[in-house]
């Protein structure tokens, strides 16, 4: 892990005919999708907590659905932006590669201690996770884009994945429990390829819901494409055309994508445990939305001023920055503190964050107002644990 001051606008890339300026809605999305997922990954009792700050519970769609996928969509457009001014700035393909496979595999250790923090029990250590999946799709796709960029192989792995993953879960019969939709319902809980996959890759002790994982296996499959939706993004922010043009050409894709994954739906159900075919493309379209947006709110905008940096200066953006500027270190800051919390027991079978919660619901009577009083406490806590960092133009990039 290395710790970098601001970064500063190197020379153009050799393979393109322009590169757009520093794109700030980028870093802004980006913060508030981390905000978003340490309010929604803390809630104060999630059993009270408002509809859209939990996930669906099987099939279905809440706004606390869009998180993930939004943060591996930006992950792959990153990963074209990065991977670009490194080979400008003189890089080699070898070396950026050893560079993905060094990043890659801290991260998936970094998923591996956040999983099993602070007491790190193998017989209950969690291999999977939020981590260790960014880490693989990364991986993965860095990979493919270092060595060869062009963008049609990608919309073909992207196609062929999505495809690939409805085959799998709708065709192939389940060890011990039948075909889909014939001896067994598609898409059911247990008896479904994923989760039997995963059952006879780890014991249950090691899976996160017991009888399978959201992170598992097989379902890394359509994560994949979910992060190339993103890498294809972030080629088409490097074309020449204006940024209006593409801001309008992302909105596009984006309604394209939630049209088509919403008529999916009827077929192979939106699912995130399962992170569905139809579920990447919902998902993925509402991230494209959110992405043209934000860069027509915040690039455009301040392109037709002529002041490039009054997102950045403005009141509103602060917050998100910090955040979206050292994200990965927010998340992880997140994560290990809950679990403290959820380690320190300050009565019989009572823990830290069991004990904030009664205290402000014994002042708050509305439960769900309560658990969402206490989800923004615990995110202003770690955006003050940032803040410091943002403050002092330090971005730790792993």
């Amino acid at each position: 892990m290395t710790v970098m001051s601001k970064p500063s606008t190197g020379r153009e890339p050799q393979f393109i005919r322009s590169k757009p300026d520093r794109l700030l809605s980028l870093d802004l999305l980006r913060g508030l999708t981390i905000g978003f997922m340490i309010l929604v990954n803390n809630n104060g009792d999630g059993r009270h907590a408002y509809w859209a700050l939990n996930h669906a519970e099987w099939n279905g769609f809440t706004p606390t659905d869009l998180v993930f996928p939004t943060f591996l969509f930006l992950v792959g457009i990153s990963t074209v932006l990065s991977t670009a001014s490194r080979l400008a700035r003189g890089a080699t393909r070898q070396s950026l590669f050893l560079h993905t496979l060094r990043r890659a595999v801290i991260l998936f250790l970094l998923g591996i201690v956040v999983n099993s923090f602070p007491y790190f029990h193998l017989h209950t250590m969690r291999f999977y996770g939020v981590l260790p999946r960014i880490a693989i799709c990364y991986f993965l796709v860095a990979t493919l884009y270092i060595f060869r960029p062009e963008w049609r192989s990608k919309v073909a792995l992207l196609i062929a994945a999505l495809i690939g993953y409805w085959l799998l879960m709708r065709f192939v019969p389940v060890p011990g429990y039948g075909t889909p939709t014939h001896e067994i319902p598609l898409l059911d809980r247990d008896a479904n390829l994923a989760a039997w996959l995963d059952r006879h890759i780890f014991s249950a002790s090691h899976l996160y819901e017991r009888t399978r994982d959201p992170e598992g296996l097989l379902s890394t499959l359509p994560a994949l494409a979910t992060t190339l939706l993103g890498l294809l993004s972030g080629v088409w922010l490097r074309t020449s055309h204006t940024l209006a043009h593409k801001a309008r050409g992302i909105a596009i894709a984006g309604i394209s994508g939630v049209l088509l994954g919403g008529l999916w739906n009827f077929s192979f159900p939106i699912n995130k445990r399962l992170w569905t075919s139809s579920y990447v493309l919902f998902a993925g379209g509402l991230s494209l939305l959110l992405l043209a947006l934000f860069i027509w709110i915040v690039d455009v905008r301040s392109a037709k001023q002529g002041r490039p940096e009054i997102g950045r200066r403005s009141g509103l953006s602060t917050p998100l920055l910090v955040f979206g500027t050292n994200a990965i270190t927010a998340y992880v800051f997140s994560e290990l503190l809950a679990s403290a919390f959820g380690s320190i027991h300050t009565g019989p079978g009572v823990n830290l964050q069991q004990t904030l919660y009664r205290s402000i619901h014994g002042v708050v009577p509305d439960a769900a107002f309560a658990s969402l009083l206490y989800s923004l406490g615990f995110v202003l806590v770690c955006w003050l644990a940032v803040y410091p960092l943002y403050r002092q133009k330090i971005f730790i990039k792993i």
